[in-house]
């Protein structure tokens, strides 16, 4: 037998269900507790070395933007001469050869191996602002040597 207490049982609880909040912030606690010593340690970028590839020969036309390990670029306009280039005028030189391109916007980077990755994400930027469509790495194998 059931005795009704006057409605106590059948009113609806006002105050939140606060036990999913709590998981989600302890799972989002828990991974930034993981993350957080990985941001702090830093991220080294480095390139592949390339195996087993197939030598490609070099076709005219092919833009190829050479970086040092001092941050020099060095422009081979596909001409087959290569030119270096100062910092300050790498954008206008990449948005004069693109800009006479209609079709094959592509550029070839080569950078030296220890080179700081913020001054090869700089050429990048100069390069997709200039309008290249395609942007790839040039690698050596490891029996070429570095």
């Amino acid at each position: 037998m059931a005795i009704s207490l006057g409605g106590i049982a059948d009113e609806v609880k006002t105050e939140p269900n606060v036990v999913p909040m709590i998981d989600v912030m302890l799972v989002l606690l828990i991974i930034f507790m993981i993350v957080t010593p990985v941001i702090a340690g830093g991220f080294r970028a480095t390139m592949p070395e390339a195996k087993n590839i197939t030598s490609q020969p070099k076709a005219d036309g092919d833009i190829i933007l050479g970086i040092d390990l001092d941050g020099t670029y060095y422009l081979d306009n596909g001409g087959g001469e290569t030119s270096m280039i100062p910092h300050d005028s790498l954008p206008s030189y990449l948005t004069q050869i693109y800009a006479e391109r209609t079709r094959d916007k592509i550029m070839f980077f080569r950078a030296d191996q220890n080179l700081e990755y913020g001054l090869l994400e700089d050429a990048m930027e100069h390069a997709r602002a200039a309008g290249v469509r395609v942007l790839a790495a040039i690698s050596k194998s490891p029996a070429a040597g570095s």
